[in-house]
């Protein structure tokens, strides 16, 4: 007997646009899309499923299944996820990146225009612009809400076993009460026992008191966070309380890169700057906890008389940005700072400064969480941060 050949994908979408007519234009395109997904997937592995080759980069590990806004509906397509790349580089399709990135403008659009008070009527226009169909002012109020109750949903949804937790603030200026006030955006991010990263939650308050971070912290033990093992933060007087009401006994970790910076303040002659802070390096490098404080012993004594503040905020100071080395040694380097957050932060800032002032505490909230889901996501699809075996 003859075996008949397999369908092409494009054969498939024939039978469905013959079968549905324009009624089956959004089955035509998941089926697009998902072939082109996976032959992208092929060419970033150098090779296709069981096909043994030199030029093979890693291995194909399955689907993860995401659902697409476009303008013939949505769609819920297979995305390929790959595994044990050599290079380590992460593999996200491009047709679904060029739909991301338009989804992301829609959203920040209209974050934007609440966030100037433009009337739903302008907005439409901005997004019929960006996207290329016609938006009423009805549907933009609507997209509105459904984004409120979208990152209020991802705010709140739950959490598990995060043994290291990362802290930081940062300050948006806002409208409060018929003034113009700096409000801090309080920021958590953990590393779960997969070595994965990931925003865990965000929350706008009227300063960094230690009420904030407090009820902060409650809500993400709320949530369920459980299991930390070191808190990393920099050295914030609310921070530092709040964990000592709701994370007590948990050791923290004082940035090492803040530090970094603050010995300057004590540094009495500029001259003295550069070797202040190779002392400094020289101690948060050290191969173990006894060298580190040996060093720290050595830089007080050399200091002492010539720099005596200096001297007594090292030994002071110092010691609380040497925690990390109860850890591992292969997680110690990206533990020992909250540059991640900083890092996080600049990408925050990217996007909101191009509202110089928000009107409100909500409208900040707003578009914050909207950057936050969009880099948690990529962390969480993307490469392991810390190998599980150094954790």
């Amino acid at each position: 007997m003859t075996r008949q050949a397999e369908p092409t994908p494009f054969d498939l979408v024939m039978e469905v646009l013959e079968s549905n007519g324009l009624s089956g234009m959004a089955d035509a395109m998941r089926i697009l899309l998902n072939e082109s997904m996976l032959q992208e997937r092929t060419r970033f592995l150098g090779a296709g499923p069981h096909e043994r080759s030199p030029e093979r980069q890693g291995y194909a590990n399955g689907f993860k299944p995401k659902s697409v806004s476009t303008r013939v509906g949505k769609i819920d397509v297979a995305v390929p996820q790959v595994r044990d790349v050599a290079s380590g580089a992460s593999f996200y399709p491009s047709s679904l990146e060029k739909g991301v990135r338009s989804e992301r403008a829609l959203k920040l659009a209209i974050a934007e225009m609440y966030v100037q008070g433009v009337s739903t009527r302008k907005v439409a226009a901005i997004t019929q612009e960006l996207c290329g169909f016609e938006v009423t002012s009805a549907s933009v109020s609507r997209a509105s809400a459904l984004m409120d109750a979208e990152l209020g949903s991802w705010r709140n949804r739950p959490l598990g076993c995060i043994p290291f937790l990362l802290l930081d603030a940062r300050y948006e200026k806002v409208r409060h009460g018929g003034a113009v006030i700096s409000c801090a955006v309080l920021i958590a991010i953990g590393i779960d026992e997969a070595g994965r990263r990931s925003v865990l939650g965000v929350s706008v308050s009227l300063s960094e008191a230690e009420v904030h971070w407090r009820a902060f912290l409650e809500t993400l033990q709320a949530r369920g966070l459980h299991g930390v093992r070191m808190v990393t933060s920099d050295d914030h007087a609310g921070i530092k309380a709040a964990l000592a009401a709701r994370l007590a006994g948990v050791p923290w970790q004082r940035c090492q890169f803040h530090l970094q910076q603050n010995a300057g303040h004590y540094v009495p002659k500029v001259a003295m700057r550069e070797e202040v802070a190779r002392d400094i390096r020289s101690v948060f490098d050290a191969v173990d906890r006894l060298e580190a404080d040996r060093r720290i012993g050595l830089a007080v004594t050399k200091y002492r008389e010539s720099a005596p503040d200096l001297a007594n905020w090292i030994e002071r100071s110092i010691p609380e940005g040497l925690t990390v080395f109860t850890l591992p040694v292969g997680c110690r380097r990206k533990l020992r700072t909250s540059n991640l957050l900083e890092g996080l932060n600049k990408e925050i800032r990217r996007r909101t400064r191009v509202a110089t002032l928000f009107p409100n505490e909500a409208s900040l909230l707003r578009l914050v969480t909207a950057v936050l889901v969009e880099v948690s996501d990529d962390w969480e699809t993307g490469r392991v941060y810390l190998k599980p075996a150094t954790t």
